[in-house]
């Protein structure tokens, strides 16, 4: 089986001691290409020195939302910069959280805002983090759209998967599919269609359910293509990493 995991954070300290054999792994694992996705401008350095390092692997650069409060105020000239890499695929990863909260809803509305409006004018798409902010991050997309862009983890409802592919969005589906209890998120794959769909990690964190518990890899991805083709009753593999590959402008 051939895969594409859209959204890793292989340069994260949780893959110092083995990240080089797990990238050497990749044709054996039938990864096609990764993302590999900054949640800063610390990350961003390094997702484009990592991505310049290995074929397979191509990056974003972007402040999380966890991060807005300390971005410098240079800090968009600085991701434009970034951006012109040839290694980078998108502006990411971006967005709203107000599960945890770690910086004020306006602080992170604001800096969300402005690298939207980064990518709009660097004709990149976007990789966005929404957790308990569907209602803001919905708003503030159609306000400054349209975009291409993926939903990463996608874990809202029926109503909000629709609204956001209409909006020409992809959802990034992982780990959290093959969660026994997660029957919306299965429901939801159904119904939104394998052309609405990328696959993803999110590695080091949410595996899938054989590795609940134990950091997450790319390789893992296998098991959420399995869960989809499950779900939608065929081999749809080829459409997804041909869906990654149309979103970020890769080809390998």
């Amino acid at each position: 089986m051939k895969i594409v995991d859209t959204h890793a954070h292989l340069h994260m300290k949780h893959f110092n001691e083995d990240r080089e054999k797990i990238i050497k792994n990749f044709e054996n694992d039938g990864i096609e290409f990764i993302v590999n996705v900054a949640t800063n401008i610390e990350d961003s350095y390094l997702c484009i020195d990592l991505s310049k390092k290995y074929e397979r692997i191509f990056t974003t650069v972007g402040v999380h939302p966890h991060d807005s409060s300390n971005v410098p105020d240079d800090y968009l000239g600085i991701l434009e910069k970034l951006a012109k890499n040839e290694k980078v695929v998108a502006i990411g990863e971006i967005g709203l959280d107000y599960y945890r909260n770690f910086s004020p809803k306006e602080v992170q509305q604001k800096v969300f805002a402005e690298q939207l409006m980064l990518a709009k004018d660097l004709k990149l798409p976007v990789v966005v983090h929404v957790r308990d902010a569907y209602e803001d991050a919905y708003s503030i997309l159609e306000m400054i759209g349209p975009f291409n862009g993926v939903i990463h983890s996608f874990s809202g409802d029926r109503e909000y998967a629709l609204k956001f592919v209409k909006l020409g969005f992809y959802l990034g589906i992982g780990g959290p599919l093959t969660y026994k209890k997660n029957q919306q998120l299965r429901d939801i794959v159904r119904l939104i269609g394998e052309e609405n769909i990328v696959t993803e990690t999110d590695c080091p964190y949410l595996p899938p359910q054989p590795y609940r518990g134990k950091r997450n890899e790319p390789s893992y991805v296998k098991y959420v293509v399995e869960e989809i083709n499950k779900l939608i009753g065929e081999d749809v593999s080829e459409k997804l990493i041909n869906n990654a590959k149309e979103l970020f402008g890769v080809n390998i």
